[in-house]
């Protein structure tokens, strides 16, 4: 779900167990008070019992807050004005660094959805004619190269047309990026659509700004919505498990096994990461051992007993041992590794204190593994 800060109704929106979106983007390309918006945001979510990761989807600069989970780092490819290239971004790049919050370097193409956007007014930039999937493919495979970590394909606010299945399935064969498709996507069938085509991520927003009722129609149809109330997982652990996901999408845009892994202490992040075998050529480069390494520089201490690590497959035998020598008190996995995991082979590795709570998301944890599998054949 796309909130923009400037016309969202936060009182006519109500979430529940059953109806509930993945994930909140929060901006636009006018303004508005984010961080007010945020925090208003954030209260309701909590009234309601829930936790859904918020991730920034800035304008400008100036939309920045340290209130959101995480932030789309954009940078407008698709079109030429250097001050949405890089300027904005550099003005935001020292609070963004000093803050705790999580990057995703993305690479933002437009596609011309039949409408005059806010994005290209503000912009002073063309879309991309969807006619022109050449462009479109040398556009995306461009962003890979660049080190990009998520590609959004957008259709634009209001567009008359989204992003056709077509140009998704192009860019999808053509690149191993993450793809957030938006714009245009007014019914549970254009949003199912998108994800049969090779989206990671659909974004909906005008249509749940005008009809906040339709968002329960919307998440019965998407897959990768889970339902609490036949799941006794807590809303916490869903909200840090999504945040693990990101991380393993990075590893998968990278070409490496798409595992990620987040620290937590005190309802704060203190470590992330993900696989980085390939990248460093360290076969003990597991994202277990690149978070656990990290929250140990971030509190300055070689123990974490008040941490619970999220990660989304199950723990190898060397990453248990460290997990253990950590004294991390415990640990919430994805889906299980019959193969590698912890379990079968050590399962008295963790620290004697540890508990364990297995198969959080597991059925989006471990799509990412086989997809990422099967396309490597």
């Amino acid at each position: 779900m796309l909130l923009d800060p400037e016309k969202a109704d936060l009182k006519r929106l109500s979430f529940t167990a059953e109806s509930r979106p993945d994930y909140i983007f929060v901006g636009g390309s006018t303004g508005g008070d984010t961080t007010e918006f945020l925090k208003e945001l954030k209260l309701k979510i909590k009234n309601e019992k829930l936790k859904i990761p918020i991730v920034l989807f800035p304008g400008d600069a100036s939309q920045f807050s340290e209130e959101a989970d995480a932030i789309l780092y954009l940078s407008l490819l698709s079109g030429r004005n250097p001050e949405y290239l890089a300027g904005q971004q550099i003005r935001a790049a020292r609070a963004i660094h000093n803050s705790n919050i999580q990057v995703i370097p993305t690479a933002y193409i437009l596609i011309d959805g039949g409408v005059e956007t806010s994005t290209m007014r503000v912009t002073g930039t063309q879309p991309i004619p969807p006619t022109d999937i050449d462009r479109i493919v040398d556009t995306c495979m461009a962003a890979e190269m660049m080190g990009k970590q998520f590609i959004y394909l957008e259709a634009g606010s209001g567009a008359k047309t989204p992003v056709a299945p077509n140009i998704i399935r192009t860019v999808r064969k053509a690149v191993g990026l993450p793809l957030i498709v938006g714009g245009g996507i007014r019914t549970p069938e254009r949003m199912e659509a998108a994800y049969e085509a090779g989206a990671d991520i659909v974004v909906v927003g005008n249509h749940f700004e005008e009809h906040p009722e339709a968002l329960k129609d919307f998440t019965r149809s998407n897959p990768n919505t889970q339902s609490i109330p036949n799941n006794p997982i807590s809303s916490d652990d869903e909200k840090y498990m999504r945040l693990a996901l990101l991380e393993a999408e990075k590893a998968c845009a990278a070409g490496e096994v798409p595992v990620g892994c987040l620290i937590v202490s005190q309802g704060q992040i203190i470590g992330r990461g993900h696989n980085l075998t390939e990248t460093l050529h360290d076969v003990t480069a597991h994202a277990e051992i690149q978070a656990v390494t990290a929250a140990a520089q971030t509190i300055g201490a070689k123990y974490l007993p008040d941490a619970t690590l999220y990660v989304t497959v199950e723990p190898c035998v060397m990453c248990a041992g460290a997990i253990g020598w950590a004294q991390i008190h415990r640990v919430v996995y994805g889906c299980g590794d019959e193969k590698r995991g912890f379990t079968r082979f050590a399962p008295q590795a963790l620290h004697a204190k540890c508990t364990i709570v297995s198969g959080v998301l597991e059925q989006e944890c471990r799509a990412l593994m086989q997809t990422f599998f099967k396309n490597r054949r």
